[in-house]
């Protein structure tokens, strides 16, 4: 898997804060890639939370259901949450989502100031958070992500898994 670099910014305190709620958080986001099935979109799910942990978006793909290729389950989260706060700075919040953001949810969560980006599964043929391309750390933007790569990793790689068989079978 690729390397986990810690970004200039991030913390030791800020990451032990982070890891004792991963798997929960995380379980969130698979809740909302499994509501996805129902639409027979491909079941990515996130979430947004706010600095205290609490869910102020959420998201999972509807690119089949509204017809939108940009209904991507991090862009909705992140849609969510901005509304919730009145305010597109995401400061202080935590998105995470079950599979390795693209380059478009990437680019999103960075124009959206999101300090930090906790994801289960890798996506190697198109991620964009230090799989394929590394748009969350990239040096020469304005603003770097922390990203926790690996939560639940193998729950939410079978999810996929099952519906890319499943796909496949039909």
């Amino acid at each position: 898997m690729p390397s986990d670099p810690t970004p200039p910014d991030s913390t030791v305190a800020a990451r032990q804060a982070v890891r004792g709620d991963l798997d929960s958080w995380m379980g969130l986001a698979l809740a909302e890639a499994s509501a996805a099935l129902s639409t027979a979109d491909v079941p990515i799910g996130a979430v947004v939370l706010d600095p205290s942990g609490a869910v102020i978006g959420r998201g999972r793909n509807r690119r089949e259901a509204d017809g939108d290729p940009t209904a991507h389950a991090e862009l909705l989260a992140i849609r969510e949450a901005a509304a919730t706060l009145g305010s597109w700075r995401l400061t202080g919040c935590t998105l995470v989502v079950t599979l390795e953001p693209c380059a478009m949810c990437a680019g999103a969560t960075v124009l959206a100031r999101l300090p930090r980006v906790v994801f289960g599964a890798w996506d190697e043929k198109a991620g964009a958070s230090g799989s394929v391309f590394d748009v969350l750390r990239e040096p020469r933007l304005n603003h770097w992500v922390e990203v926790l790569p690996g939560v639940r990793e193998a729950e939410c790689a079978q999810l996929l898994r099952d519906f890319f068989a499943g796909q496949r079978a039909d």
